[in-house]
């Protein structure tokens, strides 16, 4: 193999994993503070439309990016005021905001169906860019690749060395000690949860602006899952999630180079299961083996808090 063809594939494996590396490292935040959103997917999606149809309106693929973001913590405002304020229960309102999510997209995105815009631009530094391998490696993807490697490190610190990030896992480990000594437990998981909505739009931005880009109903399929998978296989750790955001893009660009090569005999339908195939084995692996004991959940992941009067 070249090494032309070697950094396409590596090219794509780091494309297919960005959008997952952003919606898991929010979701990851979000679940450190406690709470549990199963709407990542119904985040995603329409922070892919709200992109697009920013990019497409304005030409600026930055404004595109931005319009994700806010729409993706839009609707995670929707789950918090749900969940947090009205203390409803935040499995079935995950479900719900995925189903809200792909019904809002499929309508604002009706009129964008077949429209391309320009990718976002490729970082290219001269002489450097053109290397073999390296060099496309290093220098051939957009800003939002970079940044969602920034963000990992950026949240790694957060969560270790910070102050608000020391405050944010008490929350999620104790709400109740939390509060009990004067932190506004609500307030700092609104807060998780706005940024992993963020996070999630950003993940669909790219989607629609850099994977694609086009905007197509239901593209995320089923990538708000998987992200929801990967933050308990990396066992809540910012750097493990990154191991596994790369590891599932790499299955996922598996499963379409062997379609594209004949498929080797098997059906194409069970190709394009295995990326969902390996999230379910990997997590029954997870909760069956000795690593069961060390999945290092918060411990109020996913329970109710009511400030006491």
């Amino acid at each position: 193999m070249t090494f032309d063809a070697v950094s396409l594939v590596l090219l794509t494996v780091i494309s297919a994993a960005t959008p997952l590396l952003f919606a898991a490292l929010g979701e990851l935040v979000v679940e450190k503070s406690g709470v549990l959103n199963l709407g990542v997917e119904g985040m995603m999606i329409v922070g892919a439309v709200a992109a697009f149809a920013v990019a497409s309106g304005t030409g600026s693929g930055s404004l595109g990016v931005a319009a994700g973001a806010v729409a993706g913590a839009a609707l995670a405002f929707i789950f918090g005021v749900l969940t947090l304020t009205l203390a409803a229960n935040q499995v079935a309102t995950g479900l719900a905001l995925t189903i809200f999510g792909l019904g809002l997209s499929s309508l604002i995105g009706a009129g964008y169906v077949g429209i391309p815009v320009p990718p976002l631009a490729k970082l290219a530094v001269p002489g450097i860019s053109d290397l073999p391998l390296v060099g496309p490696l290093l220098f051939g993807h957009d800003a939002l690749v970079y940044l969602s490697i920034v963000a990992v490190i950026a949240v790694a610190w957060f969560l270790k060395k910070s102050r608000a990030g020391m405050i944010l896992r008490a929350v999620g480990e104790s709400d109740i000690s939390a509060h009990s000594i004067g932190y506004d437990v609500i307030a700092v998981r609104y807060r998780a949860v706005l940024f992993g909505g963020a996070m999630a739009g950003l993940g669909g931005a790219f989607l629609s602006l850099s994977y694609t880009p086009l905007w197509a109903e239901g593209m995320t399929a089923g990538r708000g899952w998987i992200a929801l998978a990967l933050v308990v296989f990396a066992s809540w750790r910012p750097w493990r999630l990154l191991a596994g955001a790369y590891l599932f893009g790499g299955v996922t660009i598996a499963q379409l180079y062997t379609q594209s090569a004949g498929g080797l005999g098997i059906p194409a339908q069970v190709m394009s299961m295995l990326p969902y195939l390996a999230t379910i084995l990997v997590l029954t692996i997870i909760a069956a083996g000795p690593w069961k004991g060390r999945l290092n959940a918060p411990a109020c992941l996913g329970k109710p808090f009511r400030p006491s009067t």
